[in-house]
């Protein structure tokens, strides 16, 4: 894996990684999913069964008074088992959601995320248009994408497709372009939720070696894996969730092996 440089060409590990500005900070964060016991038929029903007082629901903490502070330049791996909060932590930072308790500050612009497969996109639209749809809600204009859709479809390698509905897509090929879009900017800030996992190892490896020209630029990069391989091999640091709360935080050998230890207890 090639050395993060500073502009100075010193190794990133050489640095004091307090030099390097924080670009997201994760403020004592707690966040509350309402779940309903009971499904309703029409809003009629739930409001009827409101007023009788007859509507069961409970709290679910999907996190619980997570303090993280990011810096720009890394790559930073969120690892734990499923419903342990990471999604929910991702969608917080895209600010898809708002906290319950505490902030999230961002900083740095654009920020792309990568949180679900076709997250988006709409089936009925071909490739192309979905290129130019997804591109305008992460910020950019119509003449940007007139710029970059060349390049853009040749990484996703899709040329033949790109007219075709993208209800036809594998979900592999959805990745590739979702993928394409978010990263054809070099984004300040770039959030991954496991979407690499789907698609061939060649275009995997193609992200990664993507991703890492991104570090190689001090853009930050925070990604949800539970390919372990990928989180040792790529990140500066990582954290392990567990049930909503940070069970460890550091470099990722020892918090990979945490989790394992965990995992195998």
């Amino acid at each position: 894996m090639q050395a993060l440089k500073h502009p100075n060409e010193t190794p990133l590990t050489a640095l004091d990684p307090a030099a390097f500005p924080e670009v997201v900070r994760i403020d004592n964060v707690s966040f509350r999913y309402r779940h309903h016991h009971e499904r309703f038929t029409s809003l009629k029903e739930y409001a009827i069964r409101r007023i009788q007082g007859r509507v069961r629901k409970s709290d679910v903490w999907a996190l619980r008074d997570v303090d993280l502070a990011i810096r720009q330049g890394e790559v930073f791996g969120i690892i734990g088992a499923n419903g342990a909060g990471k999604s929910t932590l991702l969608r917080l930072i895209a600010g898809v959601l708002r906290p319950t308790d505490g902030r999230v500050v961002v900083r740095g612009w654009p920020v792309s995320p990568l949180l679900e497969i076709g997250a988006g996109f709409h089936p009925d639209l071909s490739g192309r248009e979905n290129v130019y749809l997804n591109a305008t809600l992460l910020g950019h204009t119509k003449r940007d994408v007139d710029e970059r859709l060349d390049s853009i479809v040749d990484f996703a390698e899709l040329g033949d497709v790109m007219d075709e509905p993208l209800r036809t897509y594998s979900s592999g090929m959805i990745v590739r372009l979702g993928f394409s879009v978010a990263t054809e900017w070099e984004p300040r800030v770039l959030l991954v939720d496991e979407v690499l996992a789907v698609g061939d190892e060649a275009f995997q490896k193609k992200c990664w070696a993507r991703i890492q020209g991104f570090r190689q630029q001090l853009a930050t990069v925070i990604l949800v894996s539970h390919q372990l391989s990928y989180v040792l091999a790529t990140c500066s640091r990582a954290a392990w969730l567990d049930r909503g709360v940070v069970r460890a935080l550091g470099e990722p050998n020892p918090v990979v092996n945490a989790y394992r230890d965990a995992a195998a207890g």
